[in-house]
């Protein structure tokens, strides 16, 4: 009789020796491989820094640039200002007087010429009296023996860092710019209170409109209202009242334009950044599906030994996450050092012009150091996600056996997923912008590049299945048969390498498009622009070195000169939640405004132009902010009332992305009675010597105050500022080269090592080291070559979405497609010869195993 054997009960592991087991396959895993880890670490933490540094420089600036902004309103509650910079002082005693109006202090805010400086001098004019009740900030200090000098009209009030960036000191004569001759005035002393970096003057008001030429102007009007008066109300009646002429605002009104402003241009760096986090994710799944597979048998026989499916989830994901936690707080680290240098040295403008005039200091942003914490961390866990899950899926008696490997990749060939996302990056290049953003684009990358990448499996066994019948047809050498064989048989670890090569060059190729097809877009842009022989500028910088008619009659009489073409330019200021656009006075031919204009498509003929409207030409920001279409009419407040004008053509405007508009200057003229140019583009006769004009100008009575620029001078200058505010583009180029080649690198190295007994079976059938080095070495050239094809086909494709829906729906301008194919060719090249160079230095360790040792464990 046989006896029952009642199986002994499942004794469950105690929680200390499932832990020490934990610690014994991390540490176990990561000293047999670390450079792996370190690749992986690195690319998460690269991308943590720089989206952290970002966001650093970026809060440091903008709360630094509010908190200026705040000191120059006061205690204002409201601020009354004009549609366009300037308007007439008679307004302010109307305000005054008003029900409900505590206080009014007036102000005129003017940009000054500085001569030898590029950057303006902010200058407020104010009534000292009311200044000091709701604006005590902005009171200049006098000396003590002379106490009225807040009065004087020969005295200026200069801020710390004003007096330190003109080196001045209080007693000392300044030197500014009105017109084009020069205003001597006394450094009185410093103000009450400025923020660090912030470079303001003061002055009285009456002495600054006179100084300046600017009698019976002002910028705004400051007022304090009395006690219980409601805020928005009061508001919302004040501003219908001024009918379109007048904005009323509140301080934090001018927060929001500046956020508006430089929104896309953070948004972008950010996306950018995430681009190598993008990429580290992928690192990530590498080196967790490498060592999965590698630690195949050993995980079934745990599993066997009693581990179960949870525990090994959790072990695999544990291992991910750990990379993705230590490079995410290497990245804060490295982040923080960043912001720190990046504030130091250029300051916190982000190389877009957004903050300037403000000195911020880096301060540690703990939600942002959480965000981007759980960001690098989330990332790596998704990138160990489908290995954790085949590690636990796997059945241990299938595993144990050799050669399973293969299978344990058979789910990532799966097409339809990929081609899912492939086709929803598709549809979702088709949707307007969300919020002015190119939200839909940025998912249409993110999705083409996850549907790129997971499709590889399937393309790479095609591609080397279809070269594999070629090859036997052609009966080629022993070294191409076997590293096709190999490449044609085990797709799923051909496609882990392949998609490393394809994520970094994909967004090489990208990245290199689209800032070259930008690059070559400025430069013919600046081709057509710069029609004319010579530049002159009697003010490089602010608004108060204009010339006067009188000036502008002898610069164009000058010998040499055949035709001069003037220019003035101002602001207006159209939606209260923008930043004011561009005003651009120019003579421009009607007729043929295309020789003067880059315009972007048709233009309204002359003869189709409204008798009772003059024409503008608009730039595509005011067709994507403000709707404008070709032959819309317009009411735009331009002179002393509205006037009616029609959209004539739309231009290209690379220089400013709020919006330009531009007309005739005689038309200007016209209805405003603003005869002053600042700039002016010269013609000169066919035998005139550029350097003999100039001498001639400078002989002129304000001959100092002028500038002077040939055509190639200011390309030059151009391309030097469109090259440093691409410079975290070219950082970022940078950075997806050197993690290509390392992910290459641990890629080819950990497939090679894993293939010891392989080599060893191949040098026991007569194989020689040589030739397992050659096919190493083709294997290598083989798989990068097709993931530099693929690669180079979805790079193009994601340039298309960043020529022709980012850009455009970030800064509303377009451009033309260019293709660097020099630079892509070095960059292919070095990735080819990194790839079969660590293919070979990979397989030297691996064959320099004996070849019975390498084979024992199948005997």
């Amino acid at each position: 009789m046989m006896q029952t054997v009642t199986p002994a009960p499942s004794v469950k592991p105690s929680s200390s020796p499932t832990r020490l087991l934990s610690r014994w396959l991390l540490f176990g895993e990561w000293r047999a491989h670390p450079v792996r880890a370190l690749v992986a670490i690195a690319a998460i933490a690269l991308g943590v820094a720089l989206g952290y540094a970002v966001d650093l420089i970026n809060g440091a600036a903008f709360n630094e640039f509010s908190a200026a902004a705040k000191s120059l309103s006061g205690l204002s509650d409201l601020q009354v200002r004009g549609v366009q910079p300037l308007f007439d002082d008679t307004l302010y005693p109307q305000l005054a007087r008003r029900d409900g109006v505590a206080l009014a202090s007036p102000v005129l805010e003017l940009d000054v010429t500085v001569p030898g400086q590029r950057s303006a001098l902010k200058l407020l004019g104010v009534d000292v009296f009311n200044a000091a009740r709701i604006a005590p900030d902005l009171i200049g200090v006098p000396q003590a023996d002379r106490p009225f000098d807040t009065m004087a009209d020969d005295a200026i009030f200069l801020s710390p860092a004003a007096q330190e960036w003109l080196k001045v000191r209080p007693g000392q004569q300044l030197a500014l710019r009105s017109g084009t001759g020069l205003v001597n005035l006394r450094v009185a002393g410093g103000l009450v209170r400025a923020r660090a970096g912030q470079r303001i003057a003061v002055m009285d008001i009456g002495s600054a409109q006179w100084r300046f030429d600017r009698i019976g102007k002002l910028s705004r009007v400051d007022l304090k209202l009395e006690r219980g008066v409601d805020r928005a109300s009061f508001r919302r009646t004040l501003q219908a009242q001024m009918r379109g002429r007048l904005l009323v605002e509140e301080s934090q009104d001018q927060e929001q334009r500046t956020d508006n402003m430089s929104r896309a241009y953070r948004i972008n760096l950010n996306v950018l950044a995430l681009v190598a986090l993008f990429t580290g994710a992928f690192l990530v799944f590498s080196t967790q599906a490498l060592s999965v597979i590698r630690r195949r048998s050993q995980l079934a026989l745990l599993r066997v030994l009693g581990l179960k499916r949870g525990q090994l989830l959790r072990q695999i994901l544990l291992e991910g996450g750990l990379l993705g936690a230590l490079g995410s707080l290497l990245g804060l680290a490295l982040g923080y050092a960043m912001a720190a240098a990046a504030l130091h040295f250029f300051g916190g403008d982000l190389g877009g012009g957004y903050f300037r005039g403000v000195q911020p200091q880096v301060q540690f942003d703990a939600p942002a150091a959480l965000v981007f914490f759980v960001l690098g961390s989330g990332i790596a866990l998704l990138g160990s996600l489908a290995p954790a899950l085949e590690a636990a899926r796997a059945r241990p008696a299938a595993a144990l056996k050799s050669g399973s490997e293969e299978g344990a990749l058979a789910h990532l060939a799966t097409p339809w997923p990929a081609l899912a996302c492939l086709l929803v990056g598709l549809l979702l290049t088709q949707l307007p912008p969300l919020f002015e953003l190119p939200i839909f684009g940025y998912l249409a990358v993110a999705l083409l590049l996850i549907g790129g990448i997971a499709l590889m499996p399937r393309v790479s066994a095609m591609v080397f299945a279809a070269a594999q019948r070629l090859i036997a047809r052609r009966r080629s050498g022993l070294i191409t048969t076997l590293a096709l064989a190999r490449l044609a048989n085990v797709p799923g670890h051909a496609s882990i390498a392949l998609g490393g090569v394809l994520s970094s060059f994909s967004l090489i190729v990208a990245m290199a498009i689209m800032v070259s097809s930008f690059r070559i877009s400025v430069d013919d842009w600046l081709t057509h622009l710069l029609s004319a022989d010579l530049y002159v500028r009697s003010a490089t910088s602010g608004e108060t070195g204009a010339m006067r008619r009188a000036e502008q009659a002898m610069l164009a009489a000058v010998p040499g000169v055949a035709h001069a073409d003037f220019l003035h330019t101002s602001s207006l200021t159209l939606d209260p939640a923008r930043p004011a656009v561009t005003l651009i006075a120019r003579e421009i031919d009607a007729v043929d405004p295309a020789r003067t204009l880059p315009l972007t498509g048709k233009q309204l003929e002359p003869a189709a132009l409204p008798p009772d409207a003059l024409p503008v030409w608009v730039s595509e920001a005011m067709v994507d902010l403000y709707g404008y279409r070709l032959a819309q009419r317009v009411q735009l407040p331009i002179g002393a009332q509205n006037q009616s004008f029609v959209v004539a053509g739309i231009w290209r405007d690379y220089a400013r992305q709020t919006g330009t508009i531009q007309l005739r200057l005689a038309d200007y003229r016209r209805l405003t009675g603003d005869a002053e140019a600042t700039d002016a583009a010269l013609t000169l006769q066919p035998d005139a010597r550029p350097s003999a004009v100039i001498a001639a100008m400078r002989a002129l009575p304000f001959g100092d105050a002028l500038e002077f620029a040939q055509v190639g001078d200011i390309r030059a200058r151009t391309l030097t500022i469109f090259d440093r505010s691409f410079a975290v583009t070219y950082l970022l180029e940078l950075v997806a080269i050197v993690i290509g080649l390392f992910g290459v690198a641990a890629t080819f190295s950990a497939q090679t090592l894993a293939r010891t007994r392989e080599f060893g079976m191949l040098r026991h059938v007569g194989v020689s080291r040589r030739q397992i080095l050659a096919m190493l070495a083709l294997e290598g050239g083989l798989l990068t070559a097709a993931g530099m094809v693929v690669g180079f086909v979805l790079g193009w494709a994601i340039s298309l979405i960043l020529v022709f829906i980012v850009n455009p729906q970030s800064f509303h301008w377009t451009m033309q497609l260019h293709m660097p194919w020099r630079g892509l060719g070095l960059v292919a090249l070095l990735l080819l010869l990194s790839a079969g160079a660590t293919a070979v230095l990979s397989g030297l360790r691996a064959v320099s195993i004996d070849a019975v040792r390498a084979v024992r464990e199948d005997w």
